[in-house]
Order: structure tokens, then sequence, then C-alpha cells
């Protein structure tokens, strides 16, 4: 039977979001995204230590935030782009200025239109969509681990406990020249997306963050993440978006 789906003339979407040091660091190198008005959601991860983690997290978002409110959602998928590029630049800039080896972050961003979703990402921060019971990773690790796990070596849970898990092989603001890579698809009302850094999902399994966004509302589904990352002791930073459709 031909899926005959068509999607709605206007969709609403709600959003909560979350970020937290965890019960071991003592900075939050995280920084997160929030802004309804234009569908755009982000997390960034820093690295390179606290400072410099900081700076190159914030970096990544302040890029972002720093987007007319008034765009059109083609607009806001190529600007997004553009600020990554932008802060990529800057952040390299920085990392010289304090002739510092490295200075990197993460970026998983999500960008929805009326009808598409459009996900970019550089690292290992995820995004996850979960529809009609199920849950699919959107994003792939660009990672030792995440490269096994694409080439069918590793499951992901094998993978959080491999011990090249943490060796990352893109970043804002580390390579020459940023390599971005991006996933399109449509979405469905009932569609859940959820961003987060690897401070949960090293301790979230597939089934455990279906649970959560199968069962959970949406105004607590990342307050009960936190929690559930905590509980397992948060050893590193934890952020967490989930957007719903």
């Amino acid at each position: 039977m031909t899926d005959t789906y068509a999607p709605p003339e206007q969709t609403t979407r709600k959003s909560s979001a979350i970020t937290h040091t965890g019960l071991v660091r003592k900075v939050n190198e995280d920084a997160i995204l929030s802004r309804p008005e234009l569908d755009l959601w982000a997390i960034s991860d820093g690295m390179g230590g606290h400072v410099a983690g900081d700076f190159a997290s914030q970096t990544v978002v302040q890029s972002l935030q720093s987007l007319a409110d008034n765009l059109e959602p083609t607009e806001v998928m190529c600007k997004a782009r553009q600020a990554l590029h932008r802060a990529h630049s800057e952040i390299k800039a920085e990392a010289t200025r304090r002739s510092i080896g490295t200075i990197g972050a993460t970026a998983v961003i999500l960008a929805l239109s009326e009808t598409n979703f459009l996900c970019l990402w550089v690292g290992d921060s995820r995004l996850y969509r979960y529809r009609d019971g199920a849950i699919e990773i959107i994003s792939s690790d660009h990672s030792v681990v995440g490269e096994l796990v694409e080439q069918g070596y590793l499951t992901w849970e094998e993978a959080e406990n491999h011990p090249q898990s943490n060796q990352i092989t893109r970043a804002v603001g580390v390579s020459d020249v940023l390599e971005i890579d991006k996933r399109r698809g449509e979405i469905r009302p009932g569609d859940r997306f959820l961003l987060c850094s690897d401070g949960l999902s090293k301790y979230a399994s597939e089934d455990t963050l279906l649970h959560y966004l199968d069962e959970k509302p949406i105004d607590t589904v990342s307050d009960d993440l936190l929690q559930f990352a905590l509980d397992a002791g948060a050893a590193d930073n934890v952020s967490i978006i989930v957007v719903e459709v």
C-alpha cells in the first residue's frame, strides 16, 4: 500500500531544555541553544580544558544566537551552517592567540520547517528521533568508535564501553577545513527529537531513551533524563533538549 501521509498545513512545537555540570566536573563546558521562534535548537560540548572548552562551546552557541529572528526556515538552515563556519574560524584564531594546541567543540543542530527537519553535526553530540514507539539515531558520531559502529564492528552499546570511546575525529575549531555532516527528512505529528551531549548518551541505552521519550511529558522529560544521568554518576557535563512536533 502506498503511504499517503499528508503533513498538516501548520505544526506546533513544544520543547524542554537543560544543561548541568554533572557530579564530577567543576565547570560546565557544554552550551545549549533554544530558539523556538526560529524552530532552531543546538548543543555544543567544548574540549581543550575548562577555560578553552567553555570558550569553544559558547562561541558555537553565540554564533547561532546571532541569527536574525525573522528568517524563513530555508534561510535558518543556510545561516546555521554559516554560523558553524564562523565559529570554527573564531575558535581557531583564539587557539593561535592563546598558543594552545587544541580548542574545539562538538555541535549538533536541529532546524525544523513545516514539513521537514535538518540535522547538522560535528563530533559526537547526538540527535535521536522518536516516532511511533521506536527510536532512531539521526546523527552518527564523528569518533573512533563511531566509525567502528558505522562499519558494523560494534554496536552503540559496545562503543560506550570501548577504551577509545572519548576520541572524536571532528570538532568545530580543530581542523583546517570544517566538515559538517547533514541529514534531512520529513516530520510528522507526534515526533520527538532528542539532542544530547555525551554526558547523557554514555549512560543511556536506546531502550532507556525510548522509555523516557515514550512515557514522559514534554514539560519534564529533559529534567527526568538529567536525573537519570545524575543517578548513573554523571561524570561529565550533561545537556539535553527535547523537541515535540
